[in-house]
């Protein structure tokens, strides 16, 4: 059922609220994230900070790029690969320990190239993350790359 304009300016006041009453509570331990892709399914998600998630949970990162997003940007992804994982390509299909895990685009929708990530055994603190939209800026690509321990801010829990 799709939300109307009207309505959601009604859940608007109810929600602000409750992230403010959410951060008051739990702000050192918890942060909270929109998502304004098409990368993972959901819009709002909690992060609980300085936990690691387990293989096939979703993390939050920051962005170490400076393009096309901001360098520190927060980012939600599957976490798919871990230390050990073995990383391989046939062209553009990438896998994780044998599992597909999608297929790498030559260009972006804005037309840039875009270079293929590494393969290989991940190394010590280190991550391959995924999002579930064919469109999504992931490990899959050299620009994302395999997340560093440092990056990873926390477990991601999705809201709705």
């Amino acid at each position: 059922m799709p939300i109307h304009r009207r309505n959601l300016r009604r859940l608007w006041f109810p929600l602000a609220l409750w992230i403010a009453a959410a951060y008051l509570a739990f702000g050192r331990a918890y942060l909270i994230a929109f998502n304004l892709t098409d990368s993972l399914p959901g819009t709002l998600f909690l992060i609980e900070r300085d936990t690691l998630p387990d293989r096939g949970e979703l993390v939050a990162f920051r962005w170490q790029a400076n393009w096309p997003y901001p360098k520190g940007s927060l980012f939600v992804k599957r976490l798919i690969g871990v230390p050990g994982s073995v990383v391989s390509a046939i062209g553009r299909d990438f896998f994780v320990d044998g599992f597909p895990v999608g297929r790498a685009k030559e260009q972006a929708r804005t037309g840039e190239s875009l270079e293929s990530g590494s393969v290989g055994t991940i190394p010590e603190a280190h991550y391959y993350v995924a999002g579930e939209h064919p469109d999504s800026l992931d490990s899959r690509y050299r620009l994302t790359g395999w997340i560093t321990r440092q990056q990873i801010v926390g477990t991601a829990h999705r809201i709705f």
